[in-house]
């Protein structure tokens, strides 16, 4: 899977050569009203999104499902342009009928992976996710499908062969795989085999990603890119369902759209890509064994984002803060039982020192980490260099 990167970033090849057809967009000839079939995104030669599923033909549905996308909008009100938009796989999932649709929303700059079905004999979209990197969805390889209860991905014509969780191969029809063993509420990893083609020559044998769980609500996108593998050593053990919380670092910045939040879009929080975690230090507390804290690391629509994650020692339940940017000195409220703890991070240099307001008590005080309870009232605290100082406030 190779998607357009962020802006002020190199462009992929592959985004080159896709460009270079005579417009990507939709293919098959429909009427102007209708939602057209398959992409024309091609890869030398290889039409990425053709036409595929049993219902591609019947141009009764086709209609419907234009009209369920036309009705649609997104979480502020939005829609699809459907010129730009289209039905990469109309077919049957359980004995109801099932399309996935390629939707460009331009007002949100935004790619969304519509799955429209037949409820009551009312065509609608049921399920709904937001595209969480800026490029276009069709340039991706692996797409999530929630369908009858169970995950299922539609993989590109490029992709050669999908290994799940477990490892193995998943068998796929006409792009559609069978259902897929993901838990709700933990990580686990994909790997697709990319053929040779043209942006490929000698193809890639391991895409890697990592699904976060069939709990991920819509409209967030449950699929996060893991070229290095660390975002699954990352997320080793750690419940995705807390962290997607809005207490928790994936769902805890909400995206902002003019002069107000909008609790129903993705958050600006939610990761793509590059999870990463270090290992920042110890905290002992009440005389326990210490426990390991780490920062964690990953790149949102809206930058790089981090958060500290404490695994008590021996095992159990870890405990995550909230989402801070990227900013010299990072600032983290992290509840660990009924103990609120205020935590600190930088990049510790031989000229960087941290103030603290006087007579404050430090659980732990080394070079890039200080760590003491939440303070009653709110503090200001500075982190000097050789060149400027930063200031952070936090408490009450």
């Amino acid at each position: 899977m190779v998607p357009a990167r962020r802006p002020g970033t190199t462009v992929t090849a592959l985004l080159a050569l896709l460009l270079t057809v005579t417009a990507c967009g939709p293919v098959a000839d429909r009427q102007p009203r209708d939602l057209r079939v398959g992409y024309d995104s091609l890869d030398g030669s290889l039409a990425v999104w053709p036409p595929r599923g049993t219902l591609t033909d019947d141009d009764e549905v086709t209609r419907n499902v234009t009209d369920a996308v036309r009705t649609w909008r997104s979480p502020v009100d939005d829609r699809a342009h459907l010129p730009t938009s289209g039905i990469l796989w109309s077919g049957e999932v359980g004995g109801a009928p099932l399309a996935l649709v390629a939707a460009d929303v331009p007002g949100e700059k935004a790619s969304w992976l519509l799955q429209v079905g037949n409820r009551d004999g009312r065509w609608a979209v049921t399920h709904a996710t937001e595209y969480t990197d800026p490029g276009y969805l069709v340039y991706a390889d692996v797409l999530p499908v929630w369908a009858a209860g169970e995950r299922r991905y539609l993989v590109s014509s490029r992709v050669e062969r999908l290994l799940g969780p477990d490892g193995r191969p998943v068998a796929q029809t006409d792009g559609l795989t069978t259902p897929v063993a993901v838990p709700p509420c933990r990580a686990v990893p994909l790997t697709a085999t990319l053929r040779a083609t043209e942006s490929l020559p000698r193809g890639r044998a391991a895409d890697r990603l990592l699904d976060l769980g069939t709990a991920t609500a819509a409209p967030r996108y449950p699929l996060v890119r893991d070229e290095s593998g660390s975002g699954r050593r990352a997320l080793t053990d750690l419940d995705t369902c807390a962290l997607a919380d809005d207490r928790g670092p994936f769902g805890s910045i909400l995206r902002r759209v003019g002069d107000r939040d909008v609790a129903e879009s993705v958050p600006s929080s939610w990761p793509m890509a590059k999870i990463a975690v270090r290992t920042v230090g110890e905290l002992a507390l009440g005389g326990g064994a210490p426990a390991e804290l780490e920062q964690l690391s990953w790149e949102t629509a809206d930058g790089t984002m981090t958060a500290v994650v404490h695994r008590p020692a021996g095992g159990g339940a870890a405990a995550v803060s909230r989402a801070d940017r990227v900013d010299p000195l990072q600032s983290y409220l992290l509840p660990v039982g009924e103990r609120k703890l205020l935590v600190l991070s930088w990049r510790a240099t031989r000229d960087s020192s941290l103030s603290v307001p006087p007579g404050t008590t430090k659980l732990v005080d080394r070079p890039g980490l200080v760590v003491l309870d939440w303070p009653e009232k709110r503090e200001t605290f500075s982190l000097a260099s050789a060149d400027e100082t930063h200031y952070r406030s936090a408490g009450g």
